[in-house]
Order: structure tokens, then sequence, then C-alpha cells
């Protein structure tokens, strides 16, 4: 009987994890992150549809439903870095990727200094790219990085000197 209470009491807890809720809060904010990571806006939807997709089939399974969000982060980065190493593939294979055109409206509302800013963090090395994405767009605390991108605290803070170093470099400035 105390065993059946303990199944049911984690079936209550697991159930109380409402992806369409993180959905509608979190979908903008998660996209523009793919967007980053990936360079189009097609490509960086479906990786977030994926990720949400499959949260939503394995939502029964998450342990702790305060992390839900980290889990759904770290499958957009995890989505992104396979989109990326199929590119990579394409690249070996000769068949060059052309990212998207931007539009003459967005264009002309982007700064110059923004561009330069997103051309140089598209020249960083993936973790870096990501760890400086997470602080500084979504505003996360080092252990939230750390937990995201499932690495230690201490590593995702020296990952985000790093690229803020090579970010610096890149862009001429004296770090």
């Amino acid at each position: 009987m105390e065993a059946e209470l303990v199944t049911q009491g984690e079936a209550l807890t697991r159930e109380r994890v409402d992806v369409a809720e993180i959905f509608a809060a979190h979908q903008v904010g998660l996209v523009r992150l793919a967007l980053i990571m990936v360079g189009d806006q097609a490509t960086a939807e479906d990786v977030v549809q994926e990720a949400f997709a499959r949260t939503h089939a394995g939502r029964s399974r998450l342990r702790d439903p305060g992390r839900a969000l980290a889990y759904v982060r770290s499958a957009v980065l995890n989505g992104c870095r396979s989109v990326l190493r199929r590119r990579s593939t394409v690249f070996r294979r000769g068949v060059p990727y052309e990212p998207p055109v931007w539009s003459a409206e967005s264009a002309a509302m982007i700064g110059e200094d923004r561009r330069a800013v997103l051309a140089a963090l598209q020249e960083l090395p993936p973790r870096q790219r990501e760890a400086l994405t997470l602080r500084y767009y979504f505003d996360l605390t080092d252990q939230e990085i750390a937990d995201t991108m499932r690495i230690g605290a201490s590593s995702a803070r020296s990952t985000i000197a790093r690229g803020l170093a090579a970010l610096g470099r890149a862009l001429g400035e004296d770090v």
C-alpha cells in the first residue's frame, strides 16, 4: 500500500510539468537563442519545436519539475549542436552553406555595432557562444548556465571569460 502511495505521489509530481505553460512563457526567447546559434529563423524554430515536442512526450519522466525549463534549454542547445554538426558534414562534402539574407527592413533597423557583435559571436567556438548567449541574452546565473550546458559552475565561468576575451579581440577592443 505504501509503495502505491509513493508511486501515486511521484505521478502527481510528474504531472505538474505544464509544457504548454513553459512554451507560452519561453518559446520566443528560446527561438532567439537558437537563432543566434544556427543563424536562420526557420531552423531555429524547428529546433525549439522539436525540443518542446520531445519534452512534452517525456514529461512524465522528468525527475524534477522545477528544472523543466533548464531541460528544455539544454534540449534546444543540443538540437542546435546537431544542426551545426550536420552543416559541418555538408561543408566537408563541398556544398557550401549560405546563411539567410536579412530583409532590407531588418538590415536598416540593426545597427552596425550589433551586426559586428553578432558576426564576431558566430566566429567563437560553439561552447563559448552558448555560454555568452545564456549569460548576456538570458541573464542566467553561473549555476543556471552550468545546469543548461551540463558542465560545472567553474567551467561555465571560465568559458564565459574566454569567450569575452575572444569576442573583444575579434572586435578589436583592448581586453
